[in-house]
């Protein structure tokens, strides 16, 4: 499986550089919170298959380097949107792993009151204005976000993150139009992991780059490698710093890849074992992991902690309380 762009054409940060800057103790803590996801996600994959959790689920393994990336370069008090394969991105914002647990399992403790279940987990406290079910469906709401940031002169920006297969809808390109228009201080993340359920980028796109969308609305636009979470860091907070001094959006793509189907209904009858094996090879913790240099026997305690914090979870979930049928109506209407 070759990658939708030369190696070349992506952003190269200088590793050695942001390893000084960012500190061995806070990269380590990067790699607890990518275990952490990791662990949420397989933790989920066996709840779904004993039974336990309503509808269906989207698992973001193996893009945990997006997620934590993306994260790292925003401050306190700024805005996420995100979309249906949102656990990583709502863990990396720094929430609760049992409230997001309990959310997960449809709990009353749960962020959404067990009402958002795995695609639409929000944690309005923390500006994380949740996941979306329909695809695209976040991007047009960054654009009011943005805009409520302008007109209340606030430092604020409004990181929104989107599939690939959102890139080729209406809002998307409605959505920049205006952003551009109006010059708003949000940060377009594209997640490009390739697959927009089962229709592979290459054959939806003749574009070499998805960031190249970009030019028609005059905005910044660049691609970074979505396993490399220091390059995802490192961009996404050059894309921010724009946005805050007034210099309008950015559509940022990170090149990932889905270890697991699009749903639990996906038997992934349109790609290869080598081509997953082969990104899988590139997984995003371990490459942080041997930048970092961190031995095996740390990292193995840090998986066992990662483990132990999901196991937790599970029974704070399990044993809280179903939803009270007779709120059913609580938060439908305003």
């Amino acid at each position: 499986m070759e990658m939708l762009m030369s190696t070349s054409e992506i952003f190269s940060p200088d590793h050695n550089k942001l390893i000084n800057e960012l500190g061995n103790e806070r990269l380590r803590e990067w790699v607890l919170r990518m275990q952490i996801i990791r662990a949420f996600e397989e933790k989920a994959e066996e709840l779904f298959a004993r039974g336990l959790v309503h509808g269906t689920m989207h698992l973001s393994i193996g893009q945990e380097g997006v997620a934590i990336g993306a994260s790292a370069a925003m401050k306190p008090g700024d805005y996420l949107l995100n979309h249906h394969r949102g656990h990583g991105h709502c863990l990396a914002w720094g929430s609760d792993v049992r409230i997001m647990m309990a959310e997960f399992l449809g709990k009353e403790t749960g962020y959404c009151r067990g009402r958002g279940g795995s695609m639409h987990i929000a944690n309005v406290e923390m500006n994380n204005l949740g996941a979306n079910g329909i695809v695209g469906g976040g991007i047009p709401i960054s654009v009011g976000v943005g805009l409520s940031i302008k007109k209340r002169q606030s430092s604020q920006v409004c990181l929104t993150i989107f599939g690939d297969g959102a890139v080729n809808t209406g809002a998307f390109h409605e959505s920049l139009n205006m952003a551009s228009i109006w010059n708003l201080p949000v940060v377009y993340l594209c997640e490009n992991n390739q697959y927009a359920m089962s229709m592979p980028i290459q054959k939806a796109c003749r574009l070499n780059h998805l960031s190249q969308r970009a030019a028609a609305y005059t905005i910044s636009g660049i691609t970074v490698d979505g396993n490399d979470a220091l390059a995802v860091y490192e961009v996404v907070r050059q894309a921010v710093a724009r946005a805050r001094s007034g210099s309008g959006p950015t559509l940022v793509e990170a090149i990932t890849y889905r270890w697991k189907g699009h749903s639990k209904s996906d038997h992934q009858a349109y790609r290869s074992r080598e081509e997953v094996k082969y990104w899988q090879s590139h997984d995003p913790i371990r490459r942080l992991v041997n930048l970092i240099q961190i031995s095996d026997a740390e990292y193995k305690a840090i998986v066992e902690q990662a483990q132990a914090m999901i196991e937790d979870a599970v029974e704070f979930a399990q044993a809280s309380p179903e939803p009270d049928p007779d709120t059913i109506f609580e938060g439908v209407y305003a």
